[in-house]
């Protein structure tokens, strides 16, 4: 018996596995007996009898599992291929998918598929391996039977919603014409390279305007399910196996848009937010199955969006920052073998197909001969158009197709879709012998030389530009992480590099509004290496990271700041620096990135402005103000960046926590200084002025004791004048609309506070507590004096007082402060019962705990032995000596300590504890408010906020400053329980007993 092939039996790889070649050669002899067909037999016996024929199949049997498996399985099918020929038995099976009805079940037409799928993969393989079929023909055949097979499944769903009501086709007996529905191959499948286990790669759209859609509101969720199904038809693995892999990732913005999407979507993205890899990926793109026509009328929309018609210089930055991401070798260094990616690894097909693409998007624009799909035509006429040498052309060819046979090779194994060599020399030698090499070396020297070429000459694209400095690859393009910067991220220290590169890819797709701009995201490749490499170099990359993202998402346009990044790359660090170590200074920027324009002020690290200075420097702000909205936004930018300032200062260690609580209070203060005059002089054109000194504004809390954080609400009370009259006529204002004096100062109160919380454009300045005012919440906004004195000598309770040591005028005419100064004083100084006093301040802080209690030492404030027990135990002993000892009185915690100790009224070693403690506190609360967001877990701290803790407490480590910590806790609540909540409990005991 003669076979329709000749082949050099010596020529043929050689089996890897010997033991597995001859069990499997005797399987196939025992299946072709066992056959009902007796012709079996007899074409088993001649084949054993051919050299050729057998050396073939030992081939096969001695190097793939999967390809043994497709041959026993199917044995009937081999005489069609080694009898009838290759080419013959491939139009067979063409053949057989032509005539299956498109009306047969959803399972059966799989079925046929996947018979159909294993016969080729079988022929498709021994016409390869027998070199009757170069690599071209290989890649063809392959194509052409996917396009086949996706038409036959279309054709079935198609027919399948036509029948349903689904649609009404034009033509039910060719379901695929004029359905409006296109399936475009993209990648290999689209330029007829097709690997031997490749997935394919799909974009599903469809024609509104053509789809005969019986219901047109639901077209979209119709088709979306017809696309599903042809997915489940390809991908889905049955009993027979599969068809092909399906991915469907390379459609514009995959993971925010349907698997089906109607050509006019796609059109808007790709005018839009297209990006340059998208535009070499559709270079290849054709309609393989589906509308044909309506497939081509879109791929030709699509001509200008690929095809620039003039050298587009911001496209070509963009190619050349991708190519210095990909971080090219040339010459020198070693690659290693074993394991090595031969589609994505250094001078890998990767980088031939981005040397032909990237020539063919700069100059295929002007000339049509370079818009070709297939790689290696697509060298060839780059040498036509004087573009590439015909030596580095050649070179590129031949590497090309030899990584490609050598990528079918590792692919026929067990059918996997895989790209990299074996990582044991065993396995090396397996893939050594299957490429028909004699011995391990020979191969490995050889692909080794391949591998060099195709890096040397990729290197040379663009040679001039200087490399992005990453150090390794950095590639965010197409649909797929690539390992190269994968392997580059993780050396970089971020430990989930997947989640890293696919918000980058994010980025690219215009997901955030910052990055929905081409000039924006052009920036943002070129700045990649240096934001990863910043952002690396933190103490937890992946959390500055995620932060970065926020930040980013949060901007409402990105070329300003990735701008201002480019020109200024130490001003990247500090974001880096940032969004690693201060969570909340991070969010700050998120909001208002224009923050950052301060930071490249000369003076930004100088000592901040005095109290004086800033109300000077605000002023000359506000004057320039053209109406009320414009001094709202010019004052909330000078808060905002100011507060970032010592934010920033923290950081740096340009300032202590000390001087910053005070800087912050005085950012409040001159704020509030700041609004007052104007919105008293656009309240006063409508209902003039009032008798009296006018209206003051009182701090009390954190403001009051000048100790605010870069968070702290601000706790005010407003008090006004009211003079007295002869007679019982109200007061009345003396504009054009009058109003009584009460109704005045509440209104004018009211848009204090509106002016200070209200959101704008800027953000918003504070949030304003007032439930310290006389009668909390149930009380007025504004207050008379003479109504806030008589309250606090009646009706304060005890906790009101303890509030009301804090309390500081802010803001009043200066004839008006004093006279608010000394009903505090007197309020504040006043005989108390010493017993009572003591009883309600351990029942006030009992309730508090109850309430807010915790048992984290660094839960700072409420914590037992934490701030609130050093300001509670200051304020009692201030209410309890004020009287004899006015002069103790201070709104500043430790400032009053240190009055109550050398009063003598305090042990000095307690006293000393105490003001110890609170400053530990207080430099403590600020750094984390600063930084952190949410409850203080220890075990989550950042390394950097850890050392900055330590530094913040004066000791060498954070294991010092957690023990400082939890033993200072320890002896306050000692101090605390001695002063207070013991001597309490005795005299209730004593009070119980009589």
């Amino acid at each position: 018996m003669s076979f329709a092939f000749s082949a050099n039996p010596n020529q043929l790889p050689r089996s890897s596995d010997i033991g597995r070649m001859e069990r499997g050669l005797e399987r196939f002899r025992a299946a072709a007996n066992a056959a009902e067909d007796p012709a079996l037999a007899s074409f088993a016996t001649a084949v054993m009898d051919d050299n050729a024929a057998r050396a073939l199949l030992a081939c096969v049997f001695g190097n793939s599992n999967f390809l043994s498996q497709c041959l026993l399985r199917d044995i009937a099918f081999v005489p069609t291929i080694l009898n009838d020929g290759f080419d013959p038995a491939f139009e067979t099976v063409m053949g057989e998918l032509a005539a299956l009805n498109p009306a047969a079940s959803f399972k059966e037409t799989g079925t046929v598929l996947r018979r159909a799928k294993r016969r080729v993969a079988l022929l498709t393989a021994l016409a390869d391996l027998s070199g009757a079929w170069p690599l071209p023909t290989v890649t063809e055949m392959l194509s052409q039977f996917c396009g086949a097979a996706l038409s036959v499944g279309m054709r079935h769903l198609l027919l399948t919603a036509h029948t349903k009501g689904k649609l009404e086709l034009p033509n039910p007996t060719t379901p695929e014409t004029g359905s409006g529905y296109i399936v475009l191959g993209m990648g290999k499948l689209g330029a007829y390279e097709l690997n031997y286990s490749s997935d394919i790669d799909l974009i599903c759209l469809y024609d509104d305007e053509v789809v005969p859609a019986t219901n047109r509101d639901k077209i979209q969720q119709d088709l979306v399910r017809v696309t599903r199904d042809l997915v489940k038809l390809m991908d889905e693995r049955t009993g027979e196996g599969y068809v092909f892999r399906t991915d469907l990732r390379l459609r514009p913005d995959p993971s925010a848009t349907p698997i089906a999407l109607s050509t006019f979507a796609a059109e808007t993205y790709y005018e839009s937010l297209g990006q340059n890899w998208e535009r070499a990926a559709l270079i290849k793109a054709r309609p393989v199955a589906g509308d044909i026509a309506a497939g081509n009328k879109f791929l030709e929309t699509l001509q200008p969006f690929i095809w620039r018609n003039h050298l587009d210089f911001a496209a070509i930055g963009d190619i050349q920052s991708i190519k210095r991401q990909i971080h090219a070798h040339k010459g020198g260094s070693t690659v290693a073998i074993a394991g090595h990616n031969v589609k994505l690894g250094r001078g890998g097909i990767r980088e031939v197909e981005f040397f032909t693409q990237t020539q063919q998007l700069i100059w295929g624009g002007r000339n049509p001969t370079l818009r070709l799909p297939s790689t290696v035509k697509a060298i060839a006429a780059l040498v036509t158009a004087e573009r590439v040498t015909p030596e580095v052309a050649q070179d590129m060819i031949k590497s090309y197709e030899y990584l490609r046979r050598l990528e079918h090779r590792l692919q026929m194994v067990d059918d996997r879709q895989t790209h990299s060599l074996p990582d044991t020399p065993e396995g090396l030698a397996a893939i050594a012998a299957f490429m028909g090499y004699a011995d391990q070396n020979s191969f490995e020297t050889e692909l080794m030389q391949t591998l060099r070429t195709v890096e040397n000459h990729y290197a040379e694209l663009f040679e001039e530009s200087e490399p992005l400095g990453a150090g390794g690859a950095l590639v965010f393009t197409g649909a797929d992480d690539h390992p190269d910067t994968l392997g580059t991220l993780r050396d970089m220290g971020f430990r989930d590099p997947e989640s890293v590169s696919a918000a980058i890819r994010a980025w690219h797709h215009g997901r955030h509004r910052a990055t929905r701009s081409t000039r924006s995201r052009e920036i943002l490749t070129e700045l990649m290496p240096v934001i990863l490499g910043a952002l690396s170099r933190t103490a937890n990359p992946d959390a500055a990271f995620r932060r970065f993202d926020q930040l980013i998402a949060g901007l409402p346009g990105g070329v300003q700041l990735f701008s201002l990044f480019q020109a200024n790359p130490l001003l990247l660090e500090l974001v880096a620096e940032i969004t690693g170590s201060a969570p909340r200074i991070a969010e700050w920027l998120g909001r208002n990135p224009l923050l950052l324009d301060g930071a490249l002020a000369t003076n930004f690290f100088d000592t901040p402005q005095g109290p004086a200075d800033m109300g000077i420097d605000l002023a000359e702000r506000t004057n320039k103000a053209q109406d009320m909205q414009d001094v709202h936004d010019i004052s909330r930018r000078w808060v905002n960046d100011a507060k970032f300032q010592v934010g920033v200062q923290i950081l740096r260690k340009r300032i202590d926590i000390d001087r910053a609580s005070r800087t912050f209070s005085d950012i409040a203060d001159t704020a509030i200084r700041g609004l007052l005059p104007p919105i008293i002089e656009e309240f006063e054109t409508r209902h003039g002025r009032c008798p009296g000194r006018g209206f003051a504004v009182l701090a009390l809390g954190k403001l009051g004791g000048r100790e605010l954080s870069a968070t702290s609400d601000l706790d005010l009370v407003f008090l006004y004048d009211s003079p007295a009259l002869n007679n019982d006529d109200p007061i009345m204002s003396d504009g054009e609309k009058a109003i009584s004096i009460s109704h005045y100062y509440q209104r004018l109160g009211q848009r204090l506070i509106n002016a200070m919380t209200a959101l704008t454009g800027e953000g918003r300045l504070y949030r304003i507590d007032m439930r310290l005012r006389p009668s909390g919440n149930a009380g007025p906004l504004s207050v008379s004096l003479e109504r806030f004195a008589t309250y606090q000598r009646e009706y304060a309770w005890t906790w009101e007082h303890l509030a009301l040591t804090r309390a500081r005028v802010v803001s009043a005419a200066p004839e008006f402060a004093p006279q608010i100064e000394a009903e505090i004083l007197t309020a504040l100084a006043r005989q108390r019962s010493e017993d009572d006093l003591l009883i309600a301040v351990a029942e006030m802080r009992a309730l508090m705990a109850k309430e807010n209690g915790s048992d984290n030492p660094w839960s700072i404030k409420h914590v037992r032995g934490g701030l609130v027990d050093c300001e509670f135990l200051t304020q009692y002993l201030q209410l309890r000596h004020a009287h004899n000892n006015p002069t103790i009185l201070d709104t500043s915690t430790s400032a009053a300590l240190i009055k109550i100790r050398d009063a003598g009224l305090l042990s000095p070693d307690i006293a000393d504890d105490l003001i110890a403690a609170t400053c530990l506190w207080r430099r403590l609360q600020g750094l984390l408010r600063l930084t952190l967001d949410g409850s203080y877990d220890p075990a989550n701290f950042p390394a950097p906020l850890r050392q900055k803790l330590a530094d913040a407490a004066g000791v060498e480590s954070y294991a010092a400053v957690d023990t400082l910590v939890h033993e200072t806790v320890k002896r306050i609540y000692i101090h605390f329980n001695d002063i207070i909540t013991d001597p309490a409990q005795a005299i209730r005991e004593a009070r119980s007993a009589r």
